[in-house]
């Protein structure tokens, strides 16, 4: 037979439910990173997101110019990182180039991976552009030397990317082959990544720059000012891409009289030649309809024997 709880045990069990009910309800704590202070804003971001679009496109047409072949280059991520995150995202070993940014006191990285390196430097030497077997190994001083030339295609591309903000004088510092050699950069500092791939014929790779969010802070000024020209920019051509899309489009125009009430004996009544006799003064202002709304008034007068209207202005309520 089945024990009957007492009265006591039933009060015990609802003050564990209401408790547990209670602990659910809390607001759960999130953890905070407080070496990611240093984050930019999202507009920046955003910004940076335009400029190394256009560095892309800028990028593949010098390319293809320089190396005679077929270049396509997208954009593929803008991020924010500490610097310890971005090296170790890094291919290793890989072609890894200090940048100087004068005026501004600290400096970027730019990655290729080995996948480019080698059909660059092949394509540069007068071969096909294929892309090696192995591509483990390091890249040697000389296909170091080799690239320079396309290392100055990229930063030109890639200071002209940048004017619209600011003028920043990219120059090659040093070059590595390990990632984790790179000391320009605590560990725990931010930095934006920016992820580009590169297509060569059947070759393709990744390219990683790494920009100090210390130096972007310092530009904050001028991201904002460029923001606002370019919002001026867009808006001014907006309106240019809106009168050329209604330039060519048909507007129906009726010029309106005072309404007339009629009785329904009237109505019925009505013949052809039949005059209606209506409340209008001939001084009295008709209203111009414009696809269906009221936009002008103005009277009737008589030009080269017609009937036209003269407009005088808008329609007031």
């Amino acid at each position: 037979m089945d024990r009957l709880l007492s009265q006591q045990e039933i009060d015990n069990a609802f003050k564990t439910s209401n408790a547990q009910a209670v602990v659910d309800d809390e607001p759960k704590a999130e953890p905070y990173d407080f070496r990611r202070t240093d984050r930019i804003a999202k507009d920046q971001l955003r910004t940076i997101h335009l400029l190394h679009e256009n560095f892309a496109r800028s990028m593949s047409s010098s390319l293809s110019a320089y190396l005679r072949s077929y270049v396509v280059v997208n954009l593929i991520s803008v991020e924010q990182l500490s610097f310890l995150e971005f090296t170790q995202s890094l291919s290793s070993p890989t072609s890894l180039i200090t940048l100087g940014m004068k005026p501004y006191d600290g400096s970027a990285v730019l990655e290729i991976n080995p996948a480019l390196v080698f059909p660059i430097v092949e394509m540069l030497l007068g071969g096909n552009g294929k892309a090696p077997t192995q591509l483990t190994r390091e890249v040697t001083e000389i296909e170091q030397s080799v690239l320079e030339g396309v290392l100055r295609v990229i930063l030109n591309d890639l200071r002209t990317a940048w004017l619209p903000v600011a003028s920043i004088e990219f120059s090659i510092e040093s070059q590595e082959t390990e990632p984790q050699l790179l000391q320009i950069l605590a560990q725990n500092e931010a930095v934006v990544t920016i992820g580009i791939e590169v297509r060569i014929g059947e070759a393709s790779g990744m390219m990683n720059l790494g920009i100090p969010s210390i130096i972007i802070k310092m530009l904050r000024q001028k991201f904002d000012q460029h923001r606002t020209v370019r919002k001026s920019l867009a808006s001014g051509a907006e309106q240019e891409r809106m009168l050329k899309l209604v330039r060519s489009a048909a507007i129906h125009l009726d010029v309106r009289l005072p309404a007339q009430k009629v009785s329904v004996p009237d109505l019925l009544e009505l013949r052809e030649g039949d005059i209606l006799q209506l409340d209008y003064s001939s001084n009295q202002p008709l209203e111009l309809i414009v696809n269906g709304s009221r936009k002008y008034s103005g009277e009737v007068i008589g030009v080269a024997g017609k009937r036209a209207l003269l407009v005088g202005g808008a329609a007031t309520d």
